[in-house]
């Protein structure tokens, strides 16, 4: 009879838990400001972005290594290509270290982007790669490594004491939301990258419903997100929360043309704006020649992941290292080569015929 007592009290514990986090934070967005909203854009296509000189967004965004002239010229050449939106990584390490200096620089990066007609997007907090994160020069990248300097934020290390931490990120998000949040050259606010990826699970939960609620107290002019990226039921707790609380709903989809439009037919019956923040693997069947079309078709704002191939090497694949630096055979993601060319003539044609 304990031992039962005990496990009834263990499921509704679990139950609480799991109704906690599909709970929507007050200050949402209706369904018909987020469409009011998304009415004055037209369909727009852009790329997650990381100049090809930084291996992760520390050292894009340092003051020792934040190049303005790298940033300009790259950005030029995603004007050329139609490019209306840039998905770009923030860092609260480097807020920690450099707080005024961090936020100048995205000052100037918005100055950039607003010279090209270009509104991207921030992201805050991200699960994916490497666990742990220093601030100063970063290690050089592994060869032919996909992402291998790429760095979890916040670092691993200091998740361990959350009552230090958490004040520290919440002055971060309030800080830079308060700074930037009626600017008319950003498009929205990606609040956290992947929840739950790097075996986090739903430990991530905390964070990510902490990071909504220090945004929505700031009241910023643009909506907010967190994309979904896996659909398991173990991931269905933080599926359920980012899909309650997104003013846009913004997902992952490397899938080939006829998974991904499934995908979007079962978030248009959500009645909100879409976006695909990341898309485009070739070796898994996710191409511009199938993909951009069907996003342009059902109007959802397109963006694959990566520019131009540099320091981060993601032209190989998540799961195909390359440790002698060999080309590989068909690249994963990216577009441009370093000097602008194209990895495929006629694949940037393509992207210019639907964004021209």
């Amino acid at each position: 009879m304990k031992r039962q007592r005990s496990l009834n009290l263990l499921f509704c514990l679990l139950l609480s838990i799991s109704s906690m986090y599909a709970e929507t934070i007050a200050g949402r967005w209706s369904i018909e400001k987020a469409n009011k909203w998304y009415a004055q854009y037209p369909w727009m296509a852009g790329c997650d972005y990381i100049p090809a000189n930084a291996d992760n967004q520390i050292e894009m965004w340092s003051k020792a290594t934040y190049d303005h002239a790298t940033i300009d010229k790259e950005l030029g050449w995603a004007e050329q290509l139609g490019f209306k939106t840039l998905r770009v990584f923030l860092s609260s390490l480097v807020y920690a270290h450099d707080t005024n200096g961090l936020k100048t620089r995205m000052d100037d990066f918005l100055s950039i982007c607003a010279s090209h007609d270009i509104k991207p997007m921030f992201v805050f907090f991200d699960d994916c790669w490497n666990a742990i994160s220093a601030y100063g020069p970063q290690p050089q990248p592994l060869t032919g490594v996909h992402n291998s300097q790429w760095v979890q934020d916040p670092s691993c290390d200091l998740r361990l004491d959350t009552a230090i931490l958490y004040p520290q990120l919440k002055r971060y998000v309030q800080d830079i939301l308060t700074t930037f949040g009626k600017d008319r050259r950003i498009l929205m606010w990606d609040l956290y990258n992947e929840p739950g990826n790097s075996s986090h699970g739903t430990t991530s939960l905390p964070l990510l419903r902490n990071v909504f609620i220090w945004a929505r107290h700031c009241h910023p002019q643009q909506p907010l997100t967190a994309g979904i990226w896996r659909d398991t039921n173990d991931f269905k707790p933080l599926n359920d929360f980012q899909l309650s609380n997104s003013d846009i709903i913004s997902y992952h989809d490397y899938h080939d043309s006829i998974r991904h439009e499934q995908e979007i037919k079962k978030l248009q019956a959500l009645g909100r704006p879409l976006a695909c923040t990341e898309y485009m693997a070739r070796t898994r069947g996710s191409f511009f020649r199938t993909i951009m079309p069907l996003l342009k078709r059902h109007r959802v704002i397109a963006i694959n992941w990566g520019l131009v191939t540099g320091k981060t090497n993601t032209r190989y694949a998540w799961d195909d290292p390359h440790p002698d630096g060999s080309e590989p055979n068909v690249w994963f993601h990216d577009i441009l080569r370093p000097d602008g060319s194209p990895y495929i003539p006629q694949e940037v044609e393509f992207i210019k015929k639907l964004t021209h």
